[in-house]
């Protein structure tokens, strides 16, 4: 897959290719937020297309010669619709975070209130944190988590909004590990007048894959990335019921974005048909099968998983029991060549830069082709390294373990 033209022009960057792709085929990724996308995924984001200003719409543009472009963006918009089952979509967001910020830009007056899930307790920076633009535009009111279970407390949801009654309510999460009832959002919302708005960006192949409850059709706004579980580029759109079409997609071109990326939409496109067939529905049902089974190991070896398991395509980590903090389990892991995150716990007594868990999850091992006999053994591997961590001839043999097994999983050849 190297290009030899990019190795002629810049070596420096060819050699920092290589030793990604080797990176990556020699270690275990298991960042949940991350994944592999196939290699016409990455041929798309490699096309022409890069070369097109399209500022507007498809049939009406601001710029001449898009006949071709309008197509491709047509194709991941109706493509999209298919697979999610939404009334509108746009497919123009550069990412997750400025999609989330269409949407309030384009539904809010700067100063009025949304409700979302707190930062520290699993949501989002842009669902309302203080250093956030979504923070400091809008008043914010926020959800949590219960401090016993750890589970989200729908009558307390409700009562919050029926106190401060938020013009939207934002529902999904980046570190949580259980089911999300994003019909239960969506009644609080319509029970105190506010939109319902469902992020889904962590869990978007796993509800086409049957695997977790979908917004659809009732939610009246979503946003998704369509990297993490959908395989894709790194990119972003937006679903939504038709009356808010015009505001939003007023709200992305012209008032926050220009020129629309599309070789990353036409990569869109390419990720939406391959989640359309059989295959992906098979994958998207082991990522989970695979979570359960990485968790009950890890748990069997004394770990203290957040809620007692997961649900989803993640596990959270509570590691004070462990003796060490989020930031030394990260580093050792790297050592190890295991990648995971360093993540905050609910209720952590510690600071987001050094805090008490870690955040895994198994999109990308699955995408390699593991199953539940591998991820026992990746929990065996995490489990020695964390009680060696200070130990960097031990998680040199652990990395050395690490590579035998992913000598069966290479991803890019």
């Amino acid at each position: 897959m190297w290009d030899e033209e990019l190795k002629a022009i810049d070596n420096e960057i060819f050699e920092l290719e290589i030793k990604e792709a080797q990176r990556i085929n020699e270690g275990l990724e298991l960042i949940p937020s991350e994944n592999f996308p196939s290699k016409a995924v990455l041929r798309a984001l490699g096309s022409v297309f890069n070369n097109k200003y399209a500022e507007g719409y498809p049939g009406k543009r601001y710029y001449g010669g898009n006949q071709y472009i309008d197509i491709v963006e047509n194709l991941a918009i109706e493509r999209a619709k298919k697979l999610f089952g939404a009334e509108h979509v746009n497919v123009q967001p550069y990412s997750g975070s400025p999609a989330n910020i269409a949407v309030y830009f384009a539904l809010l007056e700067f100063g009025e209130t949304f409700m979302g899930m707190n930062l520290a307790h699993g949501g989002h920076l842009t669902h309302g944190h203080k250093v956030n633009f979504s923070g400091k535009a809008y008043r914010v009111v926020h959800y949590g988590v219960d401090s016993e279970t750890h589970l989200i407390d729908y009558d307390e949801v409700r009562k919050i909004a029926l106190q401060e009654k938020p013009k939207i309510i934002v529902s999904g999460a980046t570190a949580y590990p259980r089911e999300i009832d994003f019909k239960v959002f969506h009644e609080i919302a319509e029970e105190v007048g506010a939109i319902s708005m469902a992020d889904i960006s962590h869990i978007a192949g796993l509800i086409v894959a049957g695997v977790h409850q979908s917004p659809f059709p009732f939610t009246d706004v979503v946003t998704t990335t369509t990297h993490k579980t959908l395989r894709g580029p790194r990119g972003a759109m937006i679903m939504c019921k038709e009356k808010f079409a015009k505001a939003i997609d007023r709200a992305v071109f012209p008032g926050l974005q220009g020129g629309p990326h599309e070789h990353v939409i036409a990569a869109k496109a390419v990720a939406f048909k391959e989640a359309m067939q059989p295959e992906f529905k098979e994958y998207g049902r082991q990522i989970v099968k695979n979570a359960k089974a990485l968790a009950d190991r890890l748990m069997s070896q004394g770990f203290k998983l957040i809620t007692d398991g997961t649900d989803n395509h993640l596990i959270l980590i509570d590691l004070r029991n462990k003796g060490l903090t989020g930031k030394e389990a990260e580093e050792a892991l790297d050592k190890a060549g295991i990648t995971v995150n360093k993540n905050m716990i609910p209720y952590d007594p510690r600071s987001p830069f050094d805090p008490s868990g870690i955040r895994l999850g198994t999109p990308a091992v699955t995408t390699r082709g593991m199953k539940e006999s591998e991820m026992k053994y990746i929990g065996d591997l995490i489990n020695k390294a964390i009680e060696n961590y200070k130990d960097n001839r031990k998680l040199e043999e652990i990395r050395n373990e690490v590579k035998e097994l992913c000598k069966d999983f290479v991803i890019y050849r």
